[in-house]
């Protein structure tokens, strides 16, 4: 089996069988977003300051250090079979209040059909082959709002739309919510983030006229329709800021994945919750320039003696801003030594309404 098909089965599976409460639902918002924060390995749910925080923590909105940012990035997994991208706009209403649009699209392009590749003559005829795209789309509607009567007290809530689709064969729409909280005290900050708070549940149909002659003929179940179901994921997380002298200033921050969908290979593995931490550690100076790295993706993997070793992978990423351009990188692996390392690239830029006062005066 080739690794582009190996790909189809795991981000796709929820196309290929009836299913109900899936274990990997909605792989693809796992992934993250932001350079920024695949180079802390996904450990910003409470450090988090700017647009991204629609999609890692709404609550962290209200803090942005100006009134309007845009974010963007580009990534390719899997030896660029799969394309990930990302963009993002965040508005700040007032001083206690914000809001975001997020997108999210992951898909593999130009995927040879050959279910028509033999003619009714039995003729091979590659003419006949044509190509499609099998992509996930996440569009997500973030509010947040500080509590004035609680200091550094905050929430907010992210309304999630998702659409999956493998060309002209199926579709599927979903719907859930995210909701997240935050407590800013000195240099701590805490939070949680309840994903898929009411479990995000999507509906598919199957277009089966179009594959139900080879399905029957090789023996694989028909079926028209079917829902996947991702039940809640809760992360806790915790960050603190240490000042040094120079301008210098270190970040680090902890979070832990709690999820609800029976026992998976991560850090402590338990049924029905299980477990997954990650840590990230951000060294800045003067707010100019960043160095970034972290842990994460804890996983046991069998030795050729039948044990069972612990394994992790880290993170290293670079940045720079100037001038509200803020650019970022971060070279990381998303799967294993097998799939290899991902440069990934993000860009964000800031923007300040103009006042009022900063209008010019008319001429006379």
């Amino acid at each position: 089996m080739n690794l582009r098909i190996s790909i189809l089965i795991i981000i796709f599976n929820p196309f290929l069988c009836e299913a109900q409460v899936n274990k990997y639902a909605n792989a693809f918002l796992d992934i993250g977003i932001g350079a920024r924060s695949l180079g802390m390995s996904n450990a910003v749910s409470a450090s988090l300051e700017d647009v991204s925080c629609g999609y890692w923590n709404p609550a962290g909105l209200p803090y942005m250090q100006r009134d309007i940012q845009v974010g963007f990035m580009h990534n390719e997994h899997f030896a660029g079979i799969v394309k990930f991208d990302y963009g993002g706009v965040a508005v700040k209403f007032n001083e206690k209040s914000a809001g975001a649009f997020t997108f999210i699209r992951s898909g593999v392009d130009d995927i040879p059909n050959t279910l028509e590749l033999v003619d009714a003559n039995g003729n091979v005829d590659y003419d006949r082959v044509k190509s499609f795209s099998a992509a996930d789309y996440a569009f997500m509607l973030s509010y947040a709002r500080t509590i004035p009567k609680v200091k550094g007290l905050s929430y907010g809530g992210t309304l999630k739309v998702i659409y999956r689709h493998i060309g002209e064969f199926g579709s599927g729409w979903g719907f859930g919510f995210d909701f997240g909280a935050r407590y800013k005290l000195k240099t701590w900050t805490f939070a949680a983030t309840l994903r898929d708070a009411t479990s995000t549940i999507t509906n598919f149909s199957y277009n089966t006229e179009k594959f139900r002659l080879v399905f029957t003929a090789t023996g694989n179940e028909v079926i028209s329709s079917s829902t996947e179901i991702a039940v809640p994921k809760l992360v806790l997380a915790t960050s603190k800021h240490f000042n040094l002298p120079k301008k210098f200033r270190i970040l680090t921050e902890i979070d832990i994945a709690m999820t609800t969908d029976g026992r998976r290979n991560v850090l402590i593995p338990a049924g029905p919750v299980s477990f997954d931490p990650c840590a990230g550690v951000e060294f800045e100076y003067n707010d100019l320039v960043f160095i970034r790295a972290g842990v994460g993706r804890f996983q046991y993997l069998k030795d050729p003696e039948g044990g069972k070793n612990l394994t992790a992978l880290p993170t290293i990423g670079l940045g720079f801003k100037y001038w509200g351009i803020s650019v970022d990188y971060t070279l990381a692996n998303f799967g294993n030594s097998i799939v290899g390392m991902s440069h990934v690239f993000s860009l964000r830029v800031d923007f300040n309404k103009k006042k009022k006062d900063d209008a010019p005066e008319a001429k006379p």
